[in-house]
């Protein structure tokens, strides 16, 4: 069938919108009508070869939400019509998979950024030529989508779908490091740093886990003022105040988590050493160095630096979750949300860049050519 797919050519190249062909669905996968896609970082970072040797032309897009249209002959737990949300690809057959840990599929790598399907075949054709695609599983830059049975979400029709996509990925990953990795309880404290998509999602999941205090560290006073707003008990601007004196003067005897979505040494560190005993931290910032750490006050006080990725979900369960909180009004991250037409998604991937949009959805649903 004849679809429009936004393609990038070369490293650090712009979308293009052009038509291209797609496959129909193998027996285990589903074609999907996309509603909207969210963009993130992960996507500028493939298109500019940062997470490996990325093949060109491809398409991207990795938070789908859409409508189910067709169905392989295998695919037994999605039927014609459903909602869904798309997320990573996983194999559900490795170690890792069949114990409950998907986000750590031993074929990972291959399944989200291969650009193409396990076996090296494409759905995505232009003029007889093979197009990269599968990019987690979906590709979902694009008006339809082929995905798994296993990354396809069924998620309830009650809650908006041009809304839903980017809990595919950047919402998961920073709800999921609160609820599911470091299972902030109530009454805990914990210091989040970056106030990005990922960042702010993990505020509202503190809030909604009721933590007593919930420090937001960045160097965006804008950013900073609007945490506040959406239930931030502090906030530190790392430009222009010093992080371990601030954090020292908030809770005097140290935090029980902290989250970082920045990578940086230093503010790692920082936050490291305002941890109480036996406390926890999460980090998913992509690193341009080594971390290094202070080994005495860390192995003294027990401390526990924990890797994650996409917040330890199991999609099946945590997307739908993520949608009933969102339903019952604890979840509120729409207010994270702009939307662009398609044919604006430059505009938005630059939004996106200088962090003036912080999570852009792209309405490729109602995009007409």
């Amino acid at each position: 069938m004849e679809i429009t797919a936004a393609l990038v050519k070369e490293k650090g190249g712009k979308f293009e919108l052009e038509k291209i062909t797609l496959e129909e669905p193998r027996q285990d996968e589903v074609l999907v009508r996309i509603v909207a896609t969210g963009t993130c970082h992960t996507d500028m970072a493939a298109r500019d070869q940062q997470t490996g040797d990325t093949p060109f032309p491809i398409v991207l897009g990795h938070e789908g939400a859409g409508v189910i249209e067709k169905v392989g002959d295998g695919v037994t737990n999605l039927k014609v019509g459903d909602h869904v949300v798309l997320t990573f690809g996983f194999c559900g057959e490795c170690y890792t998979c069949q114990h409950g840990k998907p986000t750590y599929c031993e074929n990972f790598p291959a399944l989200n950024f291969g650009g193409a399907r396990m076996d090296g075949s494409h759905s995505h054709h232009r003029n007889e030529q093979d197009i990269f695609d599968n990019f987690f599983s979906q590709s979902s830059f694009a008006t339809y989508a082929i995905a798994n049975k296993r990354n396809t979400i069924k998620v309830s029709e009650k809650a908006p779908l041009e809304l839903l996509g980017p809990l595919g990925c950047g919402i998961q990953t920073g709800a999921g490091a609160i609820i599911n990795s470091l299972k902030v309880s109530p009454g805990k404290t914990i210091v989040i740093s970056g106030a990005g998509a990922v960042g702010l999602a993990a505020l509202l999941a503190a809030k909604a886990c009721s933590a007593a205090q919930i420090v937001l560290v960045d160097i965006n006073q804008e950013r900073l003022d609007f945490a506040l707003e959406l239930g931030a008990t502090h906030t530190i601007n790392s430009r222009n105040e010093n992080v371990v004196e601030s954090l020292q003067k908030i809770s005097p005897k140290g935090f029980d988590f902290g989250f970082d979505t920045t990578g940086r040494n230093d503010v790692i560190n920082s936050t490291l050493s305002n941890l109480k005993s036996l406390g926890q931290m999460g980090i998913v910032g992509v690193a341009t160095k080594p971390l290094e750490v202070e080994m005495n006050a860390y192995v003294l006080k027990g401390i526990k630096l924990i890797g994650i990725v996409e917040g330890d979900s199991v999609p099946t369960e945590f997307i739908p979750e993520m949608v009933q909180m969102y339903l019952n009004g604890q979840f509120p991250f729409d207010k994270l949300i702009k939307k662009y037409k398609f044919e604006d998604i430059n505009q938005a991937i630059e939004d996106s860049e200088s962090g003036k949009t912080i999570k852009p959805v792209i309405l490729i649903g109602e995009y007409n050519a």
